[in-house]
């Protein structure tokens, strides 16, 4: 089972088990602190969390901390010792109202059911109605008995506001895990802690790549040299590879009229969550949150032959979201996202051809940083064609398209329902950290859609207007949720030719800064990234700031060294020193470098 299937399918016995873990959370909640008002929460791919109001109207302020959990977690034992029924009931709005009467977030969930017309469903943890029973709005599915949920912990307490939103009041959420085995749980949890030291929010700053200020905003990160070094390699990177394929680089402006995303139906689909503005002479503009609709543009300022096809156009530039405050997080989820994005406007003869190149780049990109890959084709929802542009025959044809082209790479892609782009089909690329988790980075998209919006055409051999479509490209996608998940994958120790520090040279005293400088400036020369550590410390003290820095190579230099031209070479995390020339390490180095080693 994929983990697709295993962790986001509501039919899945492990998400049952979570979801009737957290209910058995919020109760043994709400029984230890009566006052204590409950507001929302669901299953999750990692477990479960639940929302509580700590401070209710008239009521004094309830802290819950951690260290409250030993307590919380044996109340909940209690409940799953009671063995109690877990069943699921259909009421009418108006028996829900009465119900959930004094508590305003089940009052605001119940107004949305009944606007959406969907029928009512709660849940009761015992029978109903009598003492110890307690009841929640819900969609389930649960277990049908609190006796199953066995293995269980809870993880974290944070602040989150009311349904994301920073207008909202500020609740306290409680996160937790459950599994059906001991030895699950104890592995996830074994993880969890691997992650909290990987954080890339904590290493990014000990390690100096980027910053956040509150004068600037949330999600809106800085990125200091070194971060921004390790961006430019990695463009770098992206950019030798398209244009090795005949792409071509362009440049945008930030804003656009709302005009453009009114014809590219992106207004329709995400005006909400777009930043606009009016201007001094009442012109609607707004901050780009995607790329293809300035591109299509660039394609649509002159006629083109058939013999001028492909175009490839590739832009590595900042798109814009308005996300909720709450639902920011480090690198992962921000305001500002920087693609390396690419469009190919193509014959439709000519889209396989296209769709294969690209997937020579992902899949030597990915190669050089270690990542085995996976492939799910992303397809449409066609009970929900309000979510999609064009017409179904249209869609058909793209995803089987794209179904081939895996097929024909050897590949089985996972094929996930709903998750299309509201224009096309996408392959997307799903790579496997060293933690085992997994995330969506390449993705292809095919779109038939967009040029037809933009009555984007080529002249044809018979000298007739021709219909093209379209290729949507990203190899990181977002550069800042990339970096996030390099920089826990690799806990910081990059490899070499990423390292924003490659050397760093430490003098055993100040009679051998000279020698350490020329060393320096050699290295430099031939292209290594390379620091002096010229402190008057104590060499361990230099060793230890090096191995914090997480620097691939220090290189000890004292009088035996000077007087050889030599350098004691240190791997990072090793204690062995092999002393050989400057020459034969800018040699090895290098060779490392340019072959992308791991």
């Amino acid at each position: 089972m994929n983990k697709q299937e295993q962790l986001d399918s509501e039919k899945s016995d492990l998400y049952k088990l979570r979801h009737t873990a957290e209910h058995i959370l919020h109760q043994a909640v709400k029984e230890l602190y009566p006052d204590i008002q409950l507001a929302m929460g669901p299953a999750t791919d990692e477990g479960f969390y639940f929302d509580f109001d700590n401070k209710p109207e008239g009521k004094a302020e309830i802290q819950i901390s951690e260290l409250d959990f030993p307590k919380i977690e044996k109340r909940m034992k209690k409940i799953v010792e009671r063995n109690l029924p877990v069943t699921r009931h259909e009421i009418s709005v108006t028996e829900a109202r009465e119900l959930f009467k004094d508590n305003p977030y089940k009052l605001e969930w119940v107004a949305q059911i009944e606007a959406k017309g969907e029928i009512v469903t709660i849940y009761w943890t015992g029978k109903p109605g009598e003492a110890g029973a307690m009841v929640d709005l819900c969609a389930g599915p649960h277990l049908d008995s609190t006796g199953k949920v066995k293995h269980f912990k809870l993880l974290s307490v944070a602040g989150a506001y009311w349904r994301g939103s920073e207008k909202n009041k500020m609740l306290t959420r409680i996160y937790g895990t459950a599994f059906f085995t001991a030895e699950e749980l104890d592995a996830f949890v074994k993880m969890k802690q691997e992650a909290k030291d990987r954080d890339h929010r904590k290493l990014g700053k000990e390690l100096d790549l980027f910053t956040f200020s509150d004068l600037v905003g949330p999600g809106l990160p800085l990125w200091t040299p070194r971060g921004t070094l390790m961006r430019n390699i990695l463009n770098d990177f992206v950019w030798e590879l398209r244009k090795a394929r005949g792409y071509d680089r362009v440049e945008i402006p930030h804003i656009t009229k709302k005009d453009l995303y009114v014809v590219s139906g992106h207004w329709d689909k995400f005006g909400e969550e777009l930043f606009s503005m009016k201007t001094r002479e009442g012109h609607h503009f707004v901050m780009k949150p995607m790329n293809c609709p300035h591109h299509t543009q660039i394609f649509a300022r002159k006629p083109h032959s058939y013999k001028e096809m492909p175009q490839r156009y590739a832009n590595t530039t900042m798109v814009y979201r308005d996300e909720q405050t709450g639902e920011l997080s480090g690198l992962s989820r921000v305001r500002a996202i920087t693609q390396d994005d690419a469009h190919v406007f193509c014959r439709l003869s000519q889209f396989k051809e296209e769709v294969l190149k690209i997937w020579d780049i992902v899949d030597e990109f990915y190669k050089a940083v270690g990542f085995k890959l996976t492939v799910r084709l992303s397809l449409s929802d066609h009970k929900k064609p309000e979510n999609y542009m064009g017409i179904k025959a249209d869609w058909d044809m793209a995803e089987n398209a794209l179904r081939e082209i895996a097929k024909e790479r050897g590949v089985v892609a996972v094929e996930a329902l709903g998750e299309a782009a509201f224009y096309g089909p996408k392959l997307d690329f799903m790579a496997n950290d060293s933690l085992g988790r997994e995330w969506q980075v390449a993705t292809i998209q095919l779109d038939m859609n967009m040029p037809k919006s933009f009555d984007l055409s080529c002249t044809n051999e018979k000298g007739e207007k021709e219909q093209i479509v379209m290729l949507h490209a990203a190899i990181m996608g977002s550069i800042e949720r990339y970096m996030s998940i390099l920089i826990e994958h690799f806990a910081g120790k990059f490899p070499t030719w990423l390292a924003p520090v490659q050397a760093k040279v430490l003098p055993v005293s100040d009679k051998y800064i000279d020698f350490a400088k020329k060393v320096v400036f050699q290295l430099a020369e031939a292209g290594v990234r390379v620091e002096l550590d010229d402190r008057a410390e104590r060499l361990q003290a230099k060793i230890r700031d090096a191995q914090m820095d997480k620097v691939p190579y220090m290189l000890v230099v004292g009088e035996k060294e000077a007087s050889d031209n030599t350098v004691a070479v240190r791997k990072l995390d090793t204690r062995e020193q092999n002393v050989i020339s400057v020459a034969e390490f800018s040699t090895k180095i290098l060779k490392e470098i340019n072959e992308k080693s791991l």
